[in-house]
């Protein structure tokens, strides 16, 4: 079995695959100086508990934009699964980059717009609720154009409640009303339907740059779904989207 492992800079999504299958996933918070030993525990507890046995996985497929945390998970993989990690990078995605400069670009971005052009269809619009809300495009040629980024939504209310002390921290969700009766309604509903709005405006203005009639809009990670039940502007939600992205890599490099 391969263990696909996508490192963000807030969550670390590891997947066990079975083929094209992915039989189980969890989510742990992302630290870069975990040690080898630390991932084993993790996973070996995890795996029997779910019957799966560590020791049938036989490969490590990553997608990281964490460097620091690159050195601990290659020791993982030689150590206890006895083989190198393949690390994805910009030159073995496999999919064409149109950018002034093409290295800027993260890796788990490529591997979502593979993903996107695999499992769905161009031309595309990643939209990935992450530490960041990132926004990728992919034209009807298969070819990753750029994108957008703004802050995140959840780094946004942690940004506010630190800088202004009468300000409570609230959690994201559909308050209803936009009008807020009371202060954590009024945050609430400017954090969602300011959202909302930020995400209908890039989606309808990236449209529009394209020109080739309104893309393909999928939106993955953890808030998408509360987002995606509010507007017309997101067409499904994948939260395994970077994982299949990760399986089709491996794929092509044992292929």
């Amino acid at each position: 079995m391969l263990l696909a492992i996508d490192v963000g800079n807030t969550n670390t999504g590891f997947a066990v695959c079975d083929g094209g299958t992915i039989r189980k996933s969890w989510r742990l918070r992302t630290d870069s100086v975990r040690s080898a030993d630390e991932y084993a525990a993790f996973l070996i507890r995890l795996l029997e508990l779910e019957g799966l046995g560590f020791s049938n996985l036989k490969a490590v497929v990553v997608s990281s934009v964490v460097p620091e945390a690159n050195f601990h998970l290659a020791g993982f993989a030689q150590r206890y699964i006895g083989t190198d990690a393949f690390f994805v990078e910009r030159e073995n995605v496999g999919i064409a980059v149109e950018l002034e400069r093409p290295e800027e670009v993260g890796a788990d971005r490529l591997v979502n717009a593979l993903a996107v052009l695999i499992h769905y269809k161009a031309p595309a619009i990643v939209i990935d609720f992450g530490t960041a809300t990132t926004f990728d495009v992919v034209g009807k040629d298969g070819v990753y154009q750029g994108g957008v980024i703004a802050p995140g939504i959840n780094l946004s209310v942690s940004a506010l409640h630190a800088a202004a002390a009468k300000l409570p921290k609230v959690s994201v969700v559909n308050p209803g009303p936009v009008i807020g009766r009371s202060t954590k309604h009024a945050i609430q509903s400017g954090i969602f339907y300011g959202y909302l709005g930020l995400i209908e405006g890039v989606v309808k203005r990236i449209g529009a740059e394209m020109g080739n009639g309104k893309p393909f809009v999928l939106a993955t990670g953890g808030l998408a779904p509360l987002f995606a039940a509010d507007t017309d502007a997101i067409d499904a939600v994948d939260d395994d989207l970077t994982i299949k992205g990760l399986i089709e890599i491996y794929k092509r490099m044992k292929g």
